[in-house]
């Protein structure tokens, strides 16, 4: 018999997709000099006192990131996400979103990508997010903490 996933009401899942890892030295006058640990930081902190944690990954390939947003779906209260350059090629990224039915999905980019190439100006995944935070630096990070927290807080209040 078939057992039920068990949710943590109280676990953002942070994924960050290819080339994140070289955060603070990859052209740093666009992404700035924060590292991908400065962001893992910086989103324990500003999730704390909403008394929710983070649980925090980076890959640059594309199945793996698909395989963390299924057990996102089964075992998280929420998904932030900047899938970077995915956002723009990934169909598959996108219908393994589409299956977390219900659970609360924010997009981060730490570059505003509708002031970059054309090529970035669509994103696969924007359609499917409660929110899409542009172009405020890893400060969209916190930010998105803060929707997610909201939007737990208002189904907590709805049920």
């Amino acid at each position: 018999m078939a057992t039920t996933p068990v949710r943590d009401r109280s676990t953002i899942m942070v994924l960050n997709g290819p080339n994140l890892n070289l955060l603070g030295r990859r052209q740093p006058e666009i992404y700035g000099t924060d590292t991908l640990a400065d962001i893992e930081k910086l989103v324990a902190v500003t999730a704390a006192p909403h008394g929710l944690t983070t649980d925090c990954r980076q890959s640059n390939h594309e199945g793996q990131l698909i395989d963390w947003v299924h057990e996102a779906r089964e075992h998280h209260a929420a998904v932030i996400i900047n899938p970077a350059g995915y956002s723009h090629t990934s169909v598959a990224l996108r219908d393994a979103l589409a299956t977390c039915d219900g659970l609360p999905i924010v997009e981060v980019h730490i570059s505003n990508i509708h002031q970059r190439e054309a090529f970035r100006h669509h994103s696969y995944v924007s359609a499917l997010a409660n929110g899409v935070i542009a172009g405020c630096g890893v400060q969209g990070y916190a930010f998105a903490v803060e929707r997610v927290a909201a939007l737990l807080a208002s189904t907590k209040a709805q049920a």
